[in-house]
């Protein structure tokens, strides 16, 4: 099990963007499960949908990949040269809508992996039903390539 804190030690992303803030669960390089708690003041709720706020399907993506960054993220300084990313999300599918006070359970589970990509399928629920599943496919950059002119 992880809190925020020793989630901030090994996860890129911080808040308002940090989706992550408990794990309940972490194999290494094979599953996770985690929590995001839905608050109504997040940002953007502001503006999807003021009357009827719904978390948007891309941010519930972005949910369960930092939770898959954990799982495939070296716990050791070699992390601080690389990042992870996404090339491919497959098959989501928004089941029902995420809305403030829902308390979300993320879990995924390596699905392939070799030295070049991982794949994860993802479930996110709460309160038992499920919202959101499908897959991703991630891939590991150094952090000198982002802003690098070559291609």
């Amino acid at each position: 099990m992880m809190n925020l804190l020793e989630i901030n030690k090994r996860i890129k992303q911080r808040p308002p963007f940090q989706m992550i803030e408990k794990v309940l669960e972490l194999e290494p390089n094979k599953s996770a499960k985690g929590i995001k708690n839905v608050s109504v003041n997040e940002p953007y709720f502001v503006g999807h949908f003021p009357e009827t706020p719904i978390m948007p399907g891309v941010l519930l993506i972005e949910s369960a990949a930092q939770l898959c960054s954990l799982v495939i993220a070296p716990d050791d300084a070699a992390v601080d040269e690389k990042l992870y990313v996404l090339l491919k999300v497959k098959d989501f599918k928004f089941l029902k809508p995420v809305i403030p006070g829902d308390t979300l359970t993320i879990s995924v589970e390596c699905t392939m992996s070799s030295s070049a990509a991982y794949e994860f399928s993802a479930v996110i629920s709460a309160d038992g039903k499920v919202k959101a599943k499908g897959s991703m496919l991630f891939t590991s950059i150094d952090k000198s390539a982002v802003y690098s002119d070559e291609t």
